[in-house]
């Protein structure tokens, strides 16, 4: 190995191991525990696995084939999860949609079941020909609606017009350098001259020694993951009634709270408002987070049901009232009203 090829392959090892390090750090030990926070440890396990698979089947050709086949396979998740981390920052969301959590389960399956059934030892040429087609495909539909729905953010920094917070400019430097592995590693496997996937491999030891110098020069980085929490101002006395009016009408007129799947994102949607400002509207104002406060009135309808319909089961009053299980809905019952759904229709109808 020249020295060349030593330089590149201790570059593209290091943002590997480093990646796998800062994974783990932010699924295991930040301080406060933010959705985000997963989703970036996750969507940096997914690169580090992409580009150590890269490093060394570069400089080892005889590495059997699995190797490569791990590798492609973990590119269908970088999409996602990038795509979730900036969703889940910038809309403030705190609770994974069941939509997200379908299409993730899809995903591991796919995986799973295609790579046991056509693993890429045995079929290279339908990997090389289609299903690298397919991965790259994904890989850009996320990174462009990831692009599309962080517009306003990736415009703020380009433009430079406006003031920059910190937490913005960190979503944007991990989109930019998301974006940026993509496009070496596309044009790497396009055989376009001069650019190879460890290219790819490199750029992304450039980008996490960027958010190292970020980290190591934050003596707070909560902030980082809150993207509006510094900009969202002190509601006025009236605004809160009216926005608890609001509140009101949609989640019990309309019975949104019958819907097992509801989220926050789906309400504030019914509410034309941002998520986040609704999730700080519950946690400031009405002490309690979103979950919380659905139940509360989901169980408040079901113990009106228990009342007035002594012949509909117990089970069937929990899903009635939103709750996709039995356990789900007794275990929420006996939180908020100290007994059993059994018990509190005993003692109702024995007075």
């Amino acid at each position: 190995m020249s020295i060349g090829k030593e330089i590149l392959f201790f570059f593209g090892a290091l943002g590997a191991f480093n990646g796998i390090f800062l994974s783990l750090y932010f699924f295991f030990f930040t301080r406060k525990k933010y959705l985000t926070n997963y989703f970036l440890a996750a969507l940096l396990l997914v690169l580090s696995i992409r580009i150590t698979v890269t490093v060394f089947v570069y400089f080892n050709n005889a590495l059997p084939r699995t190797y490569l086949q791990i590798g492609l396979s973990s590119c269908l998740l970088i999409g996602p999860f990038l795509y979730y981390f900036l969703k889940t920052g910038i809309k403030g969301i705190t609770v994974v949609p069941y939509l997200w959590k379908r299409n993730l389960m899809i995903l591991f399956l796919f995986i799973l079941i295609f790579g046991l059934l056509f693993p890429y030892q045995n079929y290279p040429v339908l990997w090389n020909e289609y299903i690298v087609a397919v991965i790259f495909a994904e890989w850009f539909f996320f990174v462009f609606i990831s692009g599309f729905d962080s517009r306003e953010l990736l415009q703020k920094i380009v433009n430079k017009k406006e003031e920059i917070v910190p937490a913005e400019m960190w979503f944007g430097m991990i989109f930019f350098g998301n974006a940026a592995v993509f496009i070496f590693y596309f044009l790497g496997f396009a055989r376009v001259p001069f650019v190879s996937c460890l290219t790819g491999a490199v750029s992304f030891t450039f980008i996490l020694y960027l958010i190292f110098l970020i980290l190591l020069n934050r003596k707070k980085t909560d902030d980082l993951f809150l993207l509006y929490k510094t900009s969202v101002k002190k509601m006025e006395v009236s605004e809160v009634e009216s926005l608890l009016r609001k509140l009101k009408t949609v989640v019990v007129e309309k019975e949104l709270y019958k819907n097992s799947d509801l989220s926050l994102q789906d309400l504030s949607n019914e509410m034309k408002i941002q998520s986040y400002q609704l999730s700080q509207f519950l946690n400031n104002n009405l002490g309690k987070n979103f979950t919380t406060f659905i139940n509360e009135i989901r169980i408040k309808e079901a113990c009106e049901i228990i009342l007035s319909n002594d012949k509909q089961t117990l089970e069937s009053i929990g899903y009635d009232v939103g709750f996709n299980s039995k356990s789900t809905f007794f275990a929420a019952f006996k939180k908020y009203t100290g007994t059993t759904p059994l018990n509190y229709q005993l003692q109702k109808l024995s007075i």
